[in-house]
Parts: C-alpha cells; sequence; structure tokens
C-alpha cells in the first residue's frame, strides 16, 4: 500500500501515572511497593509484548531476571541500547517493571476500533496500472526531475552499498528487484526479534516495500521502470504487519537488523505507531527514548536513517513544548523528506515544518485544484507488477536512493557527512509566493525560510547527477 496511513485518530493515550525519564538518564529498578508479588503469575489478560528500557550497560541476564521478576517473558534483548521486547499475560507487569519504564503500543492498539489501520495503510492512489513488459520509464517524470537518468550515464551505484527498506516486504520475484534483493541480509520484525527466514520478511497484506523498493533500485535493463539507483543491494526489512502498523518493537528490530548488518542507508517511509507525533511524556516517553536510541546507535554504526515526513499536511515544526515528534523522521540525525509534485510545489499531503524537514522529492499529486490526475504520481514496482502511488512514502525511497549513489561514490563516508553532501547539492526551491491549491482565495500551508532553506523544502530538491560528480 502507498502511503503512510488512512485518516484515523491521531493520538490515543494510555492513562497512565509515570515518573519523569530524561534522554540519558538512568532507569529506576523494579519497585517493590508496586504490590504484593504474583508467584504464579496468573494469565489474567491476552499476551502483550512490551518495549523496556534499562540502565546504559545492564546484562542480557539481569534484563531477563528482572522481566521474570516481574511476571513477564524476554523475546530480545539490545544491549547496545539497552532496550528489550517483552511479553506478559499479567495485567500489572508494566506496574511492577516501572511504567516509566514498559509501554505496550500492542494494547492500545487492541483497545481501538477494529476498523482502524496503522501508518503503513494506504492514503490515497492513483489508478493502477497493470504492466506490460515494455520499457515504461519514459513514464518516470519523478527520475527526470531529479536527475537520476542523467547520473546513470556515470554511475548506477555500487553492490558494495545496501540499502534497508524498513518497510512492509520486498517480493523478491519481481523482475526489476530479483537482481537488487539480497536475501542474505534481509529479515522480518514483527515479533521485535529479527527473524531471516524468506517467510518473515516477504509481503503478504502491502504492495508498498516493494513500490519503495523500486524507487530505489528497480534495474535499468530496458524492461519496466529504473529506480534512482539501480546497481546498488537492497535488503527486505518487514516492520509493518497485515493491519498496516508499526508498532515500535517493529521499527526498533529494522534498525537493529541494519547495524547489525552494515548497510549504508535505510528508508523508513513510515512514522511509528500508535501516535503521529510521540511526546516526551507519560507513556509515550518510553517509546520516544527506545527509538532514539536505536536511531542513534545506527549513526554510530554508520548507518545514515532517510524518513518521510508524513502524510497530514501539518506544520511538523508546531511542537507543544517542543517535546513532540514524527517518529523516526522528527529524530536528530534523519534526514526528513517532504513531497513535491510534478510542478515542484509541495503536495497537498505532505507534512512540513522549518527545522524538521531537510530536503525534498518527488512524492506526486493528487488535490491540486480540485483535480485528480493518477499520471502525477509516481510509477514503481508492485508484486506481479506496476503501479502508481503518491506520498512521502513515495518521496523519501528518491532521497535514499541520491544518498545510495553518493556512498557508492564516497565509500568512506560517514553518516554526517552523506546528510550533508545530500543537503549541499539539493536544488534550492523557494517558497511558493501563493499556497492557494484549490483556488478559494485561502493559502493552504504557509511556508517560513527562503529559498536555500524553508520549511516547505528544506534545504532543496535532491539531486542524483550531482552525487555523482557531474
Amino acid at each position: 500500500m502507498p502511503l503512510l496511513r488512512r485518516a484515523r485518530a491521531a493520538a490515543v493515550g494510555a492513562a497512565v501515572l509515570v515518573a519523569a525519564l530524561l534522554t540519558g538518564a538512568n532507569v529506576a529498578t523494579a519497585r517493590p511497593d508496586d504490590g504484593p508479588p504474583a508467584p504464579e503469575c496468573a494469565a489474567d489478560v491476552a499476551a502483550l509484548r512490551y518495549v523496556v528500557l534499562f540502565n546504559p550497560g545492564t546484562t542480557q541476564p539481569v534484563a531477563a531476571e528482572e522481566l521474570t521478576g516481574a511476571c513477564g517473558e524476554l523475546v530480545v534483548y539490545y544491549p547496545q541500547i539497552a532496550v528489550a521486547v517483552a511479553t506478559s499475560t499479567y495485567e500489572r507487569f508494566a506496574d511492577r517493571i516501572g511504567r516509566d519504564r514498559a509501554f505496550s503500543a500492542q494494547q492500545v492498539v487492541r483497545a481501538r476500533k477494529s476498523d482502524e489501520t496503522g501508518s503503513g495503510a494506504e492514503l490515497v492512489t492513483a489508478n493502477a496500472a497493470q504492466v506490460p513488459i515494455a520499457d515504461r520509464s519514459a513514464e518516470q517524470w519523478d527520475m527526470s526531475m531529479i536527475n537520476a537518468d542523467a547520473a546513470h550515464k556515470i554511475s548506477r551505484g555500487s553492490r558494495d552499498v545496501v540499502v534497508g527498506v524498513l518497510d512492509s516486504g520486498v517480493d523478491p520475484n519481481h523482475p526489476d528487484l530479483r537482481g537488487a534483493l539480497d536475501p542474505t541480509v534481509s529479515a522480518g520484525c514483527l515479533t521485535g526479534k529479527p527473524d531471516p527466514t524468506p517467510a518473515a520478511w516477504r509481503p503478504t497484506a502491502s504492495p508498498h516495500g516493494t513500490h519503495v523498493a523500486g524507487t530505489i533500485a528497480a534495474a535499468d535493463d530496458g524492461h519496466g521502470i529504473t529506480g534512482v539507483a539501480p546497481g546498488v543491494r537492497i535488503a527486505s526489512v518487514k516492520v509493518v504487519d497485515d493491519n498496516g502498523f508499526i508498532l515500535p518493537e517493529y521499527a526498533i528490530c529494522g534498525l537493529m537488523w541494519a547495524s547489525a548488518n552494515r548497510m549504508t542507508v535505510t528508508n523508513n517511509s513510515y512514522f511509528v505507531d500508535p501516535w503521529l507525533m510521540t511526546c516526551n511524556r507519560d507513556s509515550e516517553r518510553v517509546v520516544q527514548e527506545a527509538v532514539r536510541r536505536a536511531v542513534d546507535h545506527s549513526t554510530r554504526q554508520g548507518v545514515l536513517t532517510v524518513a518521510a515526513a508524513t502524510n497530514e499536511g501539518v506544520d511538523l515544526s508546531r511542537r507543544p513544548n517542543n517535546d513532540c515528534r514524527v517518529l523516526p523522521a522528527g529524530l536528530r540525525g534523519v534526514v526528513a523528506v517532504s513531497a513535491v509534485g510534478p510542478d515542484k510545489l509541495k503536495a497537498s499531503y505532505s507534512s512540513y515544518g522549518l527545522g524538521v524537514v531537510d530536503v525534498t522529492a518527488p512524492g506526486g499529486e493528487v488535490a491540486t485544484a480540485g483535480q485528480r490526475d493518477g499520471n502525477k504520481c509516481v510509477l514503481s514496482t508492485v508484486p506481479g507488477g506496476y503501479e502508481r502511488y503518491c506520498g512521502t512514502s513515495m518521496a523519501a525511497p528518491h532521497a535514499t536512493g541520491v544518498v545510495a549513489l553518493l556512498a557508492s561514490t564516497h565509500p568512506n563516508a560517514p553518516p554526517q557527512q552523506l546528510a550533508r553532501m545530500l543537503t549541499t547539492q539539493a536544488e534550492p526551491i523557494q517558497c511558493p509566493a501563493d499556497y492557494d491549491l484549490h483556488g478559494t482565495g485561502a493559502q493552504d500551508a504557509y511556508c517560513s525560510g527562503y529559498a536555500p532553506y524553508n520549511g516547505f523544502h528544506g534545504h532543496g530538491l535532491v539531486d542524483a547527477l550531482a552525487a555523482v560528480g557531474k
């Protein structure tokens, strides 16, 4: 499915009482005053998964012992970031561990109406295009916009570069992706623990990840479409479940797997559920801290994180008390990408924000002056064919592909240098004088900043040709 989410409640919280947890601060141990022990650990609720924070330096045996003592069971422990994924059927598990340390997004999701879907679900689609075998690269206005076709005459990217597609799975049988997909570094993360078996990382309900993968690395072979960096390898890292949710443990697992396998860059066309913006307060603090630790570890291990700015059409710089962020796009060290249509105007759905968006890329447009034109969406691969989708989910992989080209040209560049080259080489796009998309006389959004850096486009439109050294 093409985009980040369907319309749904943006913030659903669990009523909790927590102690303050500051970034980098020590985490409390289990509290003896949370009530009498439950020696039998009675199964009084359906099993739930939790993300649990520990003090930096905590070993796995110590973490496992504490979880067991609180009637939980360890699923996986990431000692590099002192974060565990655990399960429990005991209703007071979080109370015993400490609600400033343990949170179950799964519990929040279960409490919602059954017809709601997560951030990996569809927002908008264009008419599906069932593919002929013919070359369709001429329909890729998006590749021409970022000079990818010209860049390929110089470089298609290096096989030494591995791009992690953290998404709904990548079709290993698609002819445009067979040569790029590397099953040896692919994994599924839907338990919070990486599973490298093919059944765990293949798509089962959504074409979203396959579409994203095609934009990054579809083969330049005269058939179908061509990706930004057709010479690099991709890894399918499944972090979107069949209901479209990206729970915190999925994303953490995906980021840690990418780090462990020394990937160059990850594409994250999603936001972490169960909230659009996760705040540094109450139970949300556990999620923000755990994901932040995973992103920071990825960066230290040489992996650049690229993320979509989301499709809510909101100003992400307007955060309550400056402590609420879209995860992972709003975190330090992450390249956040907004979307533009064929006219290089910010797409109607694209979120934006000065100090949040770093660059922009083609995502397509579906609602300009009340018109709907599927040809303005991005053509890419889906299982069994090709389709046109619009979204910041489509914009982010263009930026990721350019990073892959940069890494191919500069093989020893660390993530910070790759991000700096991406932004300094981007084509500046100034704020529009008039952003009245529907001809009503009212402005649909306000762009702050100036041409070299503004809230709509960040530092500008990514440039594939500049990345390979024009």
